[in-house]
C-alpha cells in the first residue's frame, strides 16, 4: 500500500492505494472527479482511499491526478506485466487506451474536456507511463471522458500484474540515489 498526504495552498489530498484490491472510498468537493476517481480505481482493480478538498476545480483535478500518480508509481512491482490496452464502448463513445509503466513519462491523447485530458496527462507523467488515448467517436462529453477513464483503468489492470519475470530488454533499471554535500565535501 502506497499512501500520500499532499498539501498546498490551493488543495488538500491524503491517498491510500493499494495495487491489490480492496475497497474504494473518494470523498472530494467535486462531484464528477469523485465519480471519475472511483471509475478509475473500479476498473484498474485498485483499493483506494481519498480525501480531497481544494480552492478550484482545476486545482483540485490537477492534484488529485499528481498525487494518485505519484502514489501508483510506488506500487509498480519490479515484474509488472508492464503493458496495457483496452476499447471501451460506451454509448455514443468509443475510446481505446494504451500504457506503458515503462518509465518514460509521456501522454498523448484529445479529449473533449481538457480539464481531464490534463487529469490523464498529470496522471500519467507523476506515474512515470506513457499514456496514449484515442477516442474514436462519440458525441456526448460525458461518455467520451468516462470511456477514457475507463480504458485507462483497464489498461493500467492489465499493466500492474506482476509477471513471471522483467519484461525489458534491459532487464531491471537499477537507480541508486547519491546524497551530494552542499559544500561539495563529501
Amino acid at each position: 500500500m502506497a499512501t500520500l498526504r499532499r498539501e498546498t495552498r490551493e488543495t488538500q489530498i491524503r491517498l491510500d492505494v493499494r495495487r491489490q484490491g480492496g475497497g474504494i472510498e473518494v470523498s472530494t468537493d467535486d462531484d464528477f472527479l469523485t465519480h471519475m476517481v472511483e471509475t478509475l480505481a473500479r476498473y484498474a482493480g485498485l483499493g483506494l482511499t481519498l480525501e480531497a478538498t481544494g480552492d478550484l476545480r482545476h486545482h483540485l483535478v490537477e492534484d488529485v491526478a499528481i498525487a494518485l500518480g505519484l502514489a501508483l508509481a510506488r506500487e509498480v512491482p519490479e515484474r509488472a506485466d508492464r503493458y496495457g490496452w483496452a476499447t471501451v464502448p460506451m454509448d455514443d463513445a468509443l475510446v481505446r487506451s494504451a500504457l506503458d509503466l515503462g518509465g518514460r513519462a509521456w501522454y498523448e491523447g484529445r479529449l473533449p474536456s481538457p480539464l481531464y485530458e490534463h487529469f490523464l496527462q498529470s496522471l500519467a507523467v507523476n506515474l512515470g507511463a506513457t499514456l496514449h488515448v484515442v477516442v474514436d467517436r462519440g458525441r456526448d462529453r460525458h461518455h467520451i471522458v468516462e470511456a477514457a477513464i475507463k480504458a485507462t483503468g483497464l489498461a493500467l489492470r492489465q499493466a500492474l500484474r506482476e509477471g513471471d519475470e522483467v519484461f525489458s530488454t534491459k532487464g531491471s533499471v537499477a537507480l541508486t540515489w547519491e546524497d551530494q554535500d552542499p559544500d561539495g565535501e563529501g
